[in-house]
Order: structure tokens, then sequence, then C-alpha cells
């Protein structure tokens, strides 16, 4: 397999929240105190570990997730891209994203996280009614959230928000209406997101009392749909299943993922993807911190992926896409034919679900809303492949 030269991307993992959110999965954790100085040297130990394992590389894209890495101290962010950019040379239109919470707290601290080299901001606002937010667990509501905003598209050159629809009782009128006034806003990128009951949140508890019900599948359905029709009139088209973007605004760190090209991860529970190699660090906080002082590194798991595997995740995330799958990638990383069950592509071609135009294959709008089940369909297995 020919090695991966594109633009590396960067993922840090920040773990800390003031709060947990009863729907969230992600890795994150609320601790009384963070001892800064300690966190910050960890992180770049862990960063030196992974600009070892690929040199000769030049830096696309970072991304700072979480957790709320708008909490974490500007000089920390600074430091770690400075690290960063000496290690890989950034491409001249590197994308520096920091996730924040839409609170006048961290707001505060958004000229310093630009100063200190972030262009892009992505925003959780996650709701525009305040009853949502309680529901959510928000810990801001509308009026500080779209303050928030203020302060981020005035220093940014970026900004994305998050939204969250098929809430409990919501209609399609009120997403539309919602959904709307976020698009008024005037950014670049919108996340948009269904609410989804993950195992092991408060909502997955909640929903097991049957004290928590979400839209049915019709309803769900109506509502994904009338998403991509008014995020397309008003030029911010789904360019992947939930996020949608003016033509150019597109994230360039996510299609990394897409596009099933390398990237490195660190920090608690952080992945990556490196020479066909899945990394995976410590999920949490303080074994992270306690590996990395050990070890230099914080990685709990390296697996060599067989090409089979690597074509497949290929596959699954580049379907995802709007623009599709390039199957001559796939078929290289497979070390042959890529994974791809031709008469299953056929069938849907032929009903309008799929598009198949020589090396590139993608869903169709009328595709989009049954991926789910469309990819146990079209994906071989490896005893097939």
């Amino acid at each position: 397999m020919t090695p991966d030269k594109t633009p590396l991307a960067l993922y840090v993992h920040w773990p800390f929240c003031v709060s947990k959110c009863p729907y969230c999965d992600f890795n994150s954790h609320v601790r009384d105190t963070v001892d800064q100085a300690a966190w910050r040297d960890a992180l770049l130990a862990d960063l030196a570990h992974e600009a070892a394992q690929l040199p000769g590389r030049t830096l696309g894209s970072v991304f700072f997730g979480g957790g709320t890495p708008s909490l974490m101290p500007p000089a920390t962010v600074a430091a770690i891209l400075d690290a960063a950019q000496t290690y890989w040379p950034p491409e001249p239109d590197v994308e520096i994203t920091l996730e924040a919470n839409p609170s006048s707290v961290e707001a505060v601290r958004f000229a310093d996280l630009a100063a200190a080299g972030v262009n892009r901001a992505s925003l959780g606002l996650q709701a525009l009614d305040d009853a949502a937010l309680r529901f959510l667990g928000r810990a801001h509501d509308v009026k500080e959230g779209l303050g928030a905003l203020d302060v981020a598209q005035a220093t940014f050159a970026r900004v994305s928000i998050d939204l969250i629809c098929a809430r409990p009782d919501q209609t399609l009128a009120a997403w539309q209406a919602e959904l709307a006034r976020a698009l008024a806003f005037g950014t670049e990128h919108l996340s948009l997101y269904q609410l989804t009951i993950e195992p092991g949140t408060r909502f997955a508890t909640e929903a097991a009392k049957g004290r928590l019900t979400l839209p049915d599948g019709d309803d769900a359905a109506d509502l994904f749909e009338a998403t991509r029709q008014m995020t397309a009139a008003a030029g911010l088209p789904a360019y992947e299943t939930s996020n949608h973007a003016r033509l150019g605004a597109e994230s360039r760190h996510n299609l990394t993922y897409w596009r099933y090209r390398d990237y490195a991860g660190i920090g608690p529970g952080a992945h990556g993807r490196r020479g066909g190699m899945a990394t995976q660090r410590r999920r949490k906080p303080e074994n992270w911190l306690a590996a990395v002082a050990r070890n230099r590194h914080g990685i709990e798991a390296e697996t060599c992926l067989t090409p089979h595997e690597r074509a497949t995740e290929a596959l699954v995330m580049g379907l995802r896409l709007r623009e599709g799958v390039d199957l001559a990638h796939v078929a290289a990383l497979a070390g042959g034919q890529a994974p791809v069950v031709d008469s299953a592509v056929d069938r849907l071609v032929a009903q309008g679900m799929a598009v198949r135009d020589g090396e590139r294959l993608r869903i169709t709008e009328a595709g989009a809303l049954l991926l789910d089940a469309i990819l146990p369909l079209v994906v071989a297995d490896e005893a097939a492949a």
C-alpha cells in the first residue's frame, strides 16, 4: 500500500467539563481541580510520541475536542500548536478548530484562543429554546448562547454551530422555525444531529424507565428531510450525513476522517489512524496521565488493521459524504478489490438510492435517509470479499 502523504490531521482531547450532559457518551469528566501544568506537559509528551511515528508530513488541521476544550488555558493551546507546527510544517491554510460551550465565561477566552492560533470555533448551542436547553442539561440559556456566538463571529475567521433536533415532543413546525433562525445567523457551517439514546447516559436510564420517548421513525424522517431541504435552499447543503456548509467551508479536519486519511490523536481516549495502524489512548484521565508519566505516551492499544478492515472503514466513512467514496482508494487499501457487493449496488442504483460513476460510488439524497440500512448491504464481509 502506498504510504499516505496527504496533510496530517491532529486531534487533541481535553476531557474535562463543568457538568455532564445527560445525552453525552463522549469521554468527558467533571473534576474539582485540574493541574494545568501537568496536563500541558503530558499533552506535549503525547504529541512528541506521535510526531516521532509520523515524520515527513505537513499539518493540514488541528481539532481540540472534548470534553470542553474552551476550558483549556490559552497558553496550553498555544504550546500544543507551536509544538505541532514544529514537528509538521503547516499547510498555508491550516485549519485549527476548538469546540466551545457558548457561555459568557468561556467567551471571555475567545480572543486569547484566537491569539494562540485557533481560527475556527465549533460552538455547542444545541438548541434555541430555553426549555430544551434545560432538558439537555446545558448550563447556558438562549440569550447567553447568542451572546457567545456574537463574540465568536467577531473573533474567529470561521464559526460552526451545533444543534440537536428530534427532541421529545418536538414538532416539525417547531424545528423548522428553530432551524430558520439558526440559518439567519450567517455561520458558514452547521452540525445538525438527531438526539439519540446512548448506552450508559442518564437519558438511557430515563428511557429504560419509560420516562423519555423520542420521535418515532416517520417523524424523525420528516425532520431529516426538512433539514436537508432547508439547508440546501439556504446555500449550506449537507456534505455529510449531519454536517452542512457553504461551498469551501466544510470541516477539513473531519473530511480527513471521512476520506480515510491519516490522523494523530492525543489525550485521554483519543483514537488515531497512521499507516494502517489504529491507535487508542487510555480513556480515564488519571490513567492516561499516569501512562504518560511512565511511558511518555498515553497509548493503551496499537492494532495493525488488516487490508479488509481498512477498506471496510474507508467505505463506511466515505459513503457518509455527499461526494461519495473513491473505490480506487478503497481497493488500494484492500490490496486488490474494494469489498463492495456489486449486486446490492446495482439494485440501489436502479432504485435511485445510489450512483456509481466509474470509480466513485455515492449515496443519493433519496438514499441518505436510509444510510444505516444501506451500509450492511453494500459492504462485503471478509469471506465474500
